[in-house]
Order: structure tokens, then C-alpha cells, then sequence
């Protein structure tokens, strides 16, 4: 790769740095092109992305970036896993690394962040954005429900009331 190349690496990979949520530093040795390939299409479908890196050029793209501290974790074959969504690149990979022993996850970042293994699996954990929106649109809708419940059933106790007396008039 030529210099020009690799200056055109460096940056796409600083617009990453600086434009993610969320980022997870893998390690795939041995894992196949149809594999990769696999794990790509499923985060792409979870609005996430999955990218190898050369070490020293992901070096030059992260030196001045709120991901700064990751610099250590870029040793032997790394790619990155990476979304806007705080959640979705961390649960991708993680199911992912369940699967295939070959992708092993070594850490990440969440906002600038720094995360160890162990709170990128647990971040993975967590319900997406949009399971969260579903969840408080359910939460919202089922107190308006029982108060449209509550409102009507005087109105309802009234009419048969009315119409106990009603019947109770015509037998009369």
C-alpha cells in the first residue's frame, strides 16, 4: 500500500474513532473470509459495522481521539466492531464470539470509556434502543388504558343504575 493509501486508511479510520458511540477491538485469528463475510452481514443488519485494521495505521488514526486509550489493545490480527448505538456492535460481536471461538473480543469503549471484556458482555446484555423505545411506548400506553377504564366505569355503574330504576318503573 502505497502512502497515499495508507494516509486514506488513517483517516477513515479517524472519522470512525470520532464518530462512534461504541467501539469493540477483536481479535479473529483464523477466522474464514465466509465467516467474516457472516459476522459483516449481521452487523450491518443491527446498524453496526465490523472492520480489520492494521495495528499501526488504527495507532495513527486513534492518537487525539476520545478512544485514545484503546492503543494497547491493537496487537496481532484486530478488527473493530463499531455503531452509533451503544448497544448494537457489543451484542453482535458478543453472540458472535459465543458461536466462533475464533473471534475472541479483547475490549472496547463506550463514549471514550474504556471497557474490559467483562463489561462489554455485559453491555451486550442490555436491551437495544429501539427494545427500550418499544418497552417505554408499552409502559406509557398501559396507564392510559386503565385510566380510559376507570373513567368509563362510572359512566357505565350509572347507566345500569338508570336503567335498574327504569325497568323497575315499567314493571310498576
Amino acid at each position: 500500500m502505497d502512502r497515499a493509501g495508507k494516509e486514506k486508511v488513517v483517516a477513515g479510520l479517524r472519522e470512525v474513532f470520532e464518530s462512534s458511540n461504541l467501539i469493540v477491538v477483536t481479535q479473529f485469528s483464523g477466522l474464514t473470509v465466509a465467516e467474516a463475510t457472516d459476522l459483516r452481514s449481521q452487523m450491518r443488519q443491527a446498524g453496526a459495522k465490523f472492520q480489520v485494521t492494521k495495528n499501526r495505521l488504527a495507532l495513527r488514526a486513534l492518537e487525539g481521539t476520545a478512544f485514545s486509550d484503546l492503543a494497547e489493545l491493537f496487537l496481532g490480527s484486530t478488527a473493530i466492531a463499531y455503531s452509533d448505538d451503544a448497544v448494537a456492535a457489543a451484542k453482535i460481536a458478543v453472540s458472535y464470539a459465543k458461536k466462533n471461538d475464533k473471534l475472541v473480543i479483547i475490549g472496547g469503549a463506550l463514549a471514550g470509556d474504556r471497557l474490559d471484556v467483562a463489561n462489554v458482555k455485559a453491555l451486550a446484555e442490555l436491551p437495544s434502543l429501539d427494545e427500550l423505545r418499544g418497552r417505554l411506548v408499552g409502559m406509557i400506553q398501559t396507564p392510559a388504558t386503565r385510566i380510559a377504564g376507570v373513567v368509563q366505569a362510572p359512566a357505565g355503574q350509572l347507566a345500569r343504575v338508570l336503567n335498574a330504576y327504569s325497568e323497575k318503573s315499567e314493571a310498576a
